[in-house]
């Protein structure tokens, strides 16, 4: 027994001593909003108060269009993976996309809720601050569920949606970035808050690119200065140990709104089979998969995706 204890105590002094080295071999506390504004949210870049949050945002072309364009982001993602998209858009169309709460430099929620709920009071809190009281919504990944919720939620204010690479079935995933596992792991989430590897960011990046070879380092620069804002690590934590996957998924046949779904075949993380399933249940959508692309095919390829949102829009 004695012997037993003895080997035991032996590892974990072991295990203790590897975890300390590995977090000052990579130690990256947070980084004020200051740091970061120079280079990531230069103009078009403002900031706007709404429910307790200095919101980022991009408010681009024409203040006439009657029913803009806004764009919602994905998990650890921000405003900066629809640049493409407002790029092209944004000469004809007015193109709205900010930060969500717990990502970008809009930084954590101010009540630390991550239900998705809350999140559609969020979108609906920005049209209201913005003066929108119609849009067309557009979302990859967890914002492509927020998308999809709101506008069951509120109906009279969405009229077209675009769903790319969308959350809300159960998750069935062929592959996950390993951020993503770190910090749903009770313990190392914590050690993660205060030492990141970048190698351990362009991993993740890279895993949800079907060619990740399009992976700059200048890319993994913006996703890494991103995740180390302020509080942006703890909250990453905390929206998984809130997240519910599929819980309204009985309620995606319910959309009565026009509806375009766009996909990368090469998804690993929300396979094509979801597409399909949106497709089903979503009387009257149009589908398109690209089979090249990964889970943010709105960012790996912008030229190809944003012309068939185009063809939809118009």
């Amino acid at each position: 027994m004695k012997k037993a204890a003895m080997i035991l105590g032996g590892v974990l002094s072991a295990l203790v001593l590897a975890l300390a080295g590995f977090v000052a071999m990579n130690w990256e506390p947070d980084r004020p909003l200051s740091a970061l504004q120079a280079r990531w949210a230069q103009p078009p870049s403002t900031f706007i108060d709404v429910q307790g949050m200095h919101v980022h945002l991009r408010d681009e072309g024409p203040r006439t269009d009657p029913v803009p364009i806004v764009l919602l982001h994905g998990t650890s993602s921000s405003l900066h993976t629809w640049d493409g998209w407002a790029e092209e858009l944004k000469s004809g169309r007015r193109v709205i996309r900010f930060d969500l709460p717990g990502f970008g430099l809009t930084g954590p929620s101010a009540d630390g809720d991550y239900r998705i709920e809350s999140y559609v009071r969020f979108v609906a809190a920005m049209l209201d601050r913005l003066g929108v009281s119609r849009c067309v919504l557009a979302g990859n990944s967890f914002g492509g569920q927020v998308a999809w919720e709101t506008a069951l939620a509120h109906p009279q204010r969405i009229e077209k949606l675009i769903l790319v690479d969308a959350a809300g079935y159960p998750l069935q995933p062929k592959s996950i970035p390993i951020g993503f596992r770190i910090a749903r792991i009770p313990v190392l989430n914590r050690v993660m808050e205060f030492a990141l590897p970048r190698r351990l960011v362009e991993s993740s990046v890279r895993n949800v690119y079907g060619d990740p070879g399009k992976v700059t380092p200048e890319l993994v620069d913006r996703y890494f200065a991103i995740t180390l804002r302020e509080g942006n690590r703890r909250a990453l934590a905390q929206r998984f140990e809130q997240m519910a996957a599929g819980l309204h998924a009985d309620r995606i046949a319910a959309l009565k709104l026009p509806t375009l779904i766009l996909w990368g075949g090469r998804d690993r993380l929300i396979p094509p089979t979801d597409a399909e399933r949106f497709h089903r249940d979503i009387a009257g959508s149009r589908l398109s998969v690209f089979g090249e692309l990964g889970h943010v095919p709105q960012e790996e390829d912008p030229a190809a995706t944003v012309a068939v949102a185009r063809q939809f829009l118009s």
